[in-house]
């Protein structure tokens, strides 16, 4: 695997080793006390940069009326499973550097991470996950504990990622239009928080699912924002989907995605009747992409599939 970062400016390069110690900062503060054998053994084997930083083909341009400005992506991966649970021990990870890029502007770029153990990836790899086989082809090490390398990826058949598209389209948007009927339903009766619940659920379904269904992965988490940014990389269409002209529609898509816990657990959390209209307007637009998309995607294989015999 590459380690050379010799495509990007010098203030990215730093940039991206700075990233890397707050990585180990936050990680090794995490397991300082650590009492159990396992986790006093925990490591990180590989932290590796992939996506539009590695491939080339960035953008950084937040000053411009787009505003558009590409993440940086990572790929952590560590020595056991147990620390791959993102709320006990990447919590601070996250906190920390969206503080340096939010606040204190220490990082100039937003950074998204991922965590798996170097088992998840092989095995990723072997089951010829494209996600995966992406970041074999394309991703740079930017810190290596050995030179251990990742499997040789193992395509699927034409036949097999016809099948497994299939299977994902057909569990997570019906899983997304269920959910979209509990939100109806809430809207009937009133239920503006479990509505907004709901809501969130009904966008997860729908980003996991396009997702799924084009790199055969999603990420484990329930965060919008961080499945809106993997999702947008795939298709423009998506991008359009949320408006983002001001703040009042900035601020109603965080309420959506604060929604998970908030709605259920907070008596602070509030929502109006005509936010959650807003939203759901937007939901159903996301539906109706992310059903093109997975339409197109499954077309696509099905033609493959076909040509192969």
């Amino acid at each position: 695997m590459r380690s050379d970062l010799d495509h990007l400016p010098a203030n990215k390069q730093r940039e991206l080793e700075r990233v890397v110690q707050i990585v180990f900062e936050e990680f090794e503060d995490a397991l300082a006390l650590a009492s159990h054998e396992w986790k006093k053994k925990g490591r990180i084997l590989k932290v590796l940069l992939y996506g539009s930083y590695a491939r080339g083909g960035w953008v950084d341009e937040p000053h411009t009326a787009k505003g558009y400005q590409s993440d940086y992506d990572l790929l952590i991966i560590v020595n056991d499973k147990r620390l791959t649970d993102r709320v006990k021990y990447w919590a601070k990870v996250d906190d920390r550097l969206m503080r340096e890029y939010g606040i204190a502007g220490t990082i100039k770029t937003p950074v998204n991470f991922i965590v798996h153990t170097l088992q998840e990836v092989n095995d990723g790899l072997a089951h010829g996950r494209y996600f995966f086989m992406d970041v074999a082809r394309d991703g740079i090490a930017l810190y290596q504990s050995d030179d251990t390398e990742l499997h040789q990826p193992k395509p699927k058949t034409p036949h097999a990622a016809l099948a497994m598209a299939k299977e994902y389209f057909e569990e997570w948007y019906a899983a997304a239009m269920r959910r979209h009927d509990f939100v109806k339903f809430g809207l009937e009766r009133g239920h503006l928080k479990e509505t907004a619940f709901e809501l969130h659920q009904t966008t997860e379904s729908l980003y996991h699912c396009v997702l799924l269904v084009v790199t055969f992965y999603t990420p484990h988490v329930h965060n919008l924002a961080f499945l809106r940014t993997q999702a947008e990389r795939l298709d423009v269409r998506l991008v359009h989907v949320w408006p983002s002209d001001n703040r009042k529609q900035r601020a109603m898509f965080e309420k959506l995605k604060e929604a998970y816990v908030k709605a259920r657990y907070s008596k602070h959390y509030r929502i109006t009747e005509e936010e959650l209209a807003w939203l759901g307007e937007q939901v159903e637009e996301l539906g109706r992409v992310v059903h093109a998309i997975c339409s197109e995607r499954i077309a696509q294989l099905e033609a493959t599939a076909r040509q192969a015999g």
